[in-house]
């Protein structure tokens, strides 16, 4: 049911432009909630307010609207942006929620004569370059002492004017001597020649390494035809070293030249965004970030917002950006590429494992950290993959284990959160099959176990997983047909050959991905039924043959043979056991019995 809103909030809908725009909303208090985008403002807002909505958080905020705001603009891309910097600098309250709270480093080329290179976790606007940002700070570390150790560029800040550089003010150090600086500071080096060395830096640090090798090889020919054979030795040496450091660079394809590559893994809490920049052939930025959900936001929404705040955040002008759909939002002057082969699928692959692996970790802090959102994660990533209508907080088991219909039994492990519950598992002596019917024998335990659920109002499982395919589960479901279980409780089964899920009425499997955490516990669960139900299969056949062995014995009956295989654990210990060992269990006159058969 639609509620009932104020009428200020029916008439400014009703005066809406059919533009675009950017709105926002606010409750009584003046707290803003929410900021959107829209193609057409009136349409957008309006749905918020005219429809049913299944997003119980979005319903509530709905609820709480009491003022709505809008900016209108020339473009769907200008609002946007404009969205994009609101949700950064207001943090409204139901909005995606950028999950990065730290200052990644930057690269800096300072705006001085003979400028230095170093870096800062500080942008401010003094003129000077900045490169970056960098979320691997080792890799920005690493590219620094690359630089240090193949141009001799100064360090220190004094204000090197070329009247205090005349004055005589500066005295070459001890970077001079050891060769890390050739000495600006009292002309020992000219300002063109530093300047020169500051291009090719430029240019390595961009990640354009090829282009710096070009020029420097050019300038190495240069000096040897001119008989400067010292420089281009040095020249020579810097070449080499740019060649190395090329060779351990992420080479992708030399084709791919200037592109941007993104691709997202998503749950049902956070969106994981992974981002690429590649410069000739080479990854030379790379960042994962999580946008955390609040409105069941889709993957495009998210996508196109990491893809904004990302390619602000490097200052990229790629032309070209690889993506794995297609957004409706075009951003200006780019080419949108979905490839399906090739080194370029390949790249878009490898985006898309880091950003696995991102969540991975983060998932496994989580679980240290918050284990009760992690198990709430989980729980709720099933509901999703096996169409329950609750979370499965407690899952139920069952495999059956039999040789040629002798011994059979039934093992019955029991899940919670997801986690084994060992207390609770049990197992089932079959009483009324005889020989092997794997399919009455599933109508049997199950029938037996809920009807005992039912008697002494045990807990019911949310679920309830069968080792087997249709058939294993149709026996299933006959038994809770008879109890009026149907509904009340779901069932699905596990085919061991392909791992495919059964649904009950459902003649075509549910194939997961065979990383999800989904597969994965249902898969534990069968791997614990399977163990259980062999264990005490094993245990049980070595009963009876031992019981077997000591009956033969004239004088023992199966109650005595029991207690001596109780008390000793195994026939073997029975055998080599005293005269006193046996009397202590079973009696003087009973143990010289069993002294005497096996000697």
């Amino acid at each position: 049911m639609i509620p009932a809103f104020p009428d200020h909030i029916l008439t400014t809908l009703k005066v809406l432009p059919e533009t675009p725009g950017v709105y926002q909303y606010f409750d009584k208090e003046n707290n803003l909630l929410y900021v959107g985008k829209a193609k057409n403002l009136k349409k957008r807002v309006s749905s918020y307010f005219t429809k049913e909505h299944g997003n119980n958080r979005l319903t509530l905020m709905v609820k709480k609207i009491v003022d709505i705001k809008t900016i209108k603009v020339e473009t769907e891309l200008d609002a946007l942006l404009l969205e994009n910097n609101l949700i950064k600098s207001l943090k409204p309250r139901y909005n995606v929620n950028l999950r990065d709270d730290k200052t990644y480093p930057w690269i800096i080329i300072k705006n001085e004569r003979f400028p230095r290179i170093f870096y800062t976790r500080k942008k401010i606007k003094d003129g000077s370059e900045y490169f970056g940002p960098y979320a691997n700070v080792k890799v920005m570390r690493n590219l620094l002492d690359f630089v240090r150790e193949t141009f001799p560029l100064r360090n220190c800040s004094y204000d090197l004017k070329q009247e205090n550089i005349d004055k005589g003010k500066f005295r070459p150090c001890l970077e001079y001597h050891i060769g890390h600086c050739k000495a600006p500071c009292v002309g020992f080096q000219k300002e063109e020649e530093y300047n020169a060395d500051m291009k090719e830096i430029r240019e390595i640090i961009k990640g354009d390494i090829h282009f710096a090798i070009k020029e420097l090889t050019s300038q190495m020919k240069k000096k040897a035809e001119g008989l400067d054979f010292e420089k281009a030795e040095e020249l020579k040496q810097r070449v080499e070293m740019l060649e190395a450091f090329q060779s351990k660079s992420t080479i992708v394809h030399p084709t791919i030249t200037d592109t941007d590559v993104f691709n997202i893994v998503s749950d049902e809490k956070s969106g994981y965004i992974t981002y690429f920049k590649v410069v000739n052939g080479t990854i030379v930025q790379s960042q994962t970030i999580e946008l955390r959900k609040k409105l069941e936001e889709t993957d495009e929404e998210l996508l196109v917002f990491a893809m904004v705040e990302l390619r602000g955040r490097y200052n990229s002008k790629s032309k070209e950006i690889i993506l794995p759909f297609e957004p409706e939002i075009k951003l200006p002057d780019c080419e949108y590429y979905i490839p399906k082969i090739g080194d370029k699928k390949k790249l878009l692959d490898l985006c898309w494992r880091n950003s696995k692996e991102y969540k991975q970790e983060q998932d496994k802090q989580i679980a240290i950290t918050d284990p009760e959102r992690h198990v709430s994660r989980i729980m709720q990533q099933m509901m999703k993959d096996l169409r329950l209508t609750e979370e499965p907080r407690r899952i139920e088991g069952f495999d059956n284990s039999n040789i040629q219909g002798e011994h059979a039994v039934s093992a019955m492990p029991v899940f919670i959160d997801g986690k084994p519950a060992k207390k609770e598992y049990r197992h089932f002596n079959i009483k009324t099959v005889e020989g092997p019917d794997d399919f009455a024998t599933m109508e049997e335990v199950i029938l037996r176990r809920y009807s005992r659920v039912i008697e002494e109002n045990q807990l019911m499982p949310q679920l309830i997983v069968i080792d087997g395919g249709k058939g294993q589960l149709s026996a299933a479901m006959n038994s809770l047909k008879k109890l009026n279980l149907v509904g009340k409780v779901a069932v699905i089964g596990i085919a061991k050959r392909l791992e495919e899920i059964y649904f009950p009425e459902d003649p075509i499997p549910l194939y997961l991905d065979k990383r999800s955490e989904t597969l994965k516990v249902i898969q534990h669960i069968r791997d614990e039924a399977h163990r259980f139900g062999i264990t005490h299969h094993r245990n049980k056949r070595s009963r009876e043959t031992f019981k077997s062995e000591l009956s033969e014995i004239k004088g023992i009956s199966d109650k005595t043979a029991q207690k001596l295989l109780v008390e000793l654990r195994s026939m073997q210990n029975i055998k080599e056991a005293t005269l006193e060992q046996l009397t202590e269990v079973i009696g003087k006159a009973k143990a010289e019995l069993v002294y005497n058969y096996f000697r």
